[in-house]
């Protein structure tokens, strides 16, 4: 097993705005998401992004961010450099348009999103210290690989076991399965979501419980789309022709697709036995829980739906809402169900419905809890605060 931390930042685009020279401050900083030893990407506190490229040869270079192109200006020496309007905090998936091509910025770390590898700039935020990496007892998160019969072929997971798994071999853990959203995959959480460190930092302070969190891509049977290798060590992933600053889908079934279908084959023919057989997992439904964002929240639910007797605790971050009346048999959840929880951006128009939704599982008497992060919108800074407000709530007898 390859045992490795992601201490990087991802998050949805967002809509740019015209740049002004009051925005363009001169306080700009290289970035958390800048490669070591590279002086760009840089974002002012103004939350402005900065790039620079040399290009020598080129005639039009572009910043691709936030639902705008911002033009680069070229000095003497062919290097390009410009500014975007500013940006919400969080992470940004951007790229830049050499001479109409679209390809990842050199200065920056990579990250899977909008179906592709690209770069990622993190906005900071007033609240980052739940996910910084901070002196604290530890987990690991490793990636493994399993075979699954339902699609017939070896497939990749990433598992965060917490501090003192490894020394305390006697113990057994409860398990949460962590589903990312639409154009991303199984490195999401752990990349662009902290999960991780998350999860360390809850611990530590003694407002969670340890548990064991893992992370597969639940991207299959979408139409034909396939899952790219990862980009080997130190090298560029090739160019896509998905723009960096494309709206993030909205996730979960629609379009005539199931998107569960497949993945719910995978999660209980091959990936749960896996865990269940190789981890020190606690191997019942009290001790299970499913949660996702956008896409993987709407896989939570329809699975939950269809499967009620197999999670006790559910999280729809970003998915829409999640009522008593949708589960046929609500007896079978009603008999080990101890959770339903739904967030979203405070800049999303689903916020506003959750709280009713949270209430109605509240009757039937299982917990049902609402949450909205304050001024975000359909990106990965919503979801980190909603893991970090969701992972106190579990397995609590």
């Amino acid at each position: 097993m390859i045992k490795k931390y992601f201490p990087l930042l991802m998050v949805a685009a967002l809509a740019g705005t015209v740049t002004t020279a009051q925005s363009i401050t001169g306080d700009f900083k290289v970035s958390s998401t800048t490669q070591q030893g590279k002086q760009f990407p840089q974002v002012n506190s103004r939350g402005a992004v900065r790039v620079s490229i040399a290009a020598p040869q080129a005639n039009l270079v572009q910043l691709d961010i936030g639902g705008k192109k911002y033009d680069l200006k070229k000095d003497t020496a062919g290097i390009w450099t410009g500014e975007s309007a500013p940006q919400d905090v969080g992470f940004h998936y951007y790229q830049l348009n050499v001479d109409g091509a679209s390809v990842p910025d050199p200065g920056s770390f990579y990250y899977y999103g909008a179906s592709r590898w690209g770069s990622g700039i993190e906005i900071p935020a007033a609240d980052s210290a739940f996910f910084a990496l901070k002196n604290v007892p530890h987990g690991d998160l490793r990636k493994s690989y399993y075979f699954s019969k339902a699609s017939n072929r070896m497939r990749p997971v990433y598992i965060y076991t917490p501090p003192g798994y490894e020394k305390e071999t006697a113990k057994k853990y409860p398990v949460l399965y962590l589903q990312h959203g639409m154009g991303e995959n199984e490195t999401g959480w752990g990349s662009q979501g902290y999960a991780g460190l998350i999860m360390d930092n809850l611990i530590a302070e003694g407002k969670a419980k340890p548990f064991i969190i893992v992370m597969e891509n639940s991207s299959v049977n979408l139409g034909g789309m396939r899952r790219p290798a990862d980009p080997p060590q130190g090298q560029t992933p090739p160019a896509q022709g998905a723009p960096g600053n494309a709206p993030r889908p909205g996730g979960g079934p629609g379009g005539g697709m199931n998107f569960a279908a497949e993945f719910e084959k995978i999660l209980f023919n091959d990936l749960i036995p896996y865990i269940e057989a190789n981890y020190r997992v606690i191997a019942n439904t009290e001790n299970r829980a499913m949660a996702g964002l956008s896409m993987g929240g709407m896989q939570t639910r329809s699975l939950v739906m269809a499967n009620p007797d197999k999670f006790a605790y559910v999280g729809m971050f970003s998915s829409g809402t999640f009522v008593p009346s949708e589960i046929a048999n609500i007896n079978a959840f009603k008999k080990n169900g101890k959770l339903v929880f739904m967030s979203f951006g405070g800049k999303e128009g689903g916020a506003a419905r959750i709280p009713a939704a949270a209430e109605e599982w509240n009757k039937i008497g299982i917990k049902g809890v609402s949450y909205v992060s304050p001024e975000t919108g359909h990106e990965w800074h919503s979801w980190r605060r909603s893991l970090y407000e969701f992972a106190p709530l579990l397995f609590k007898k």
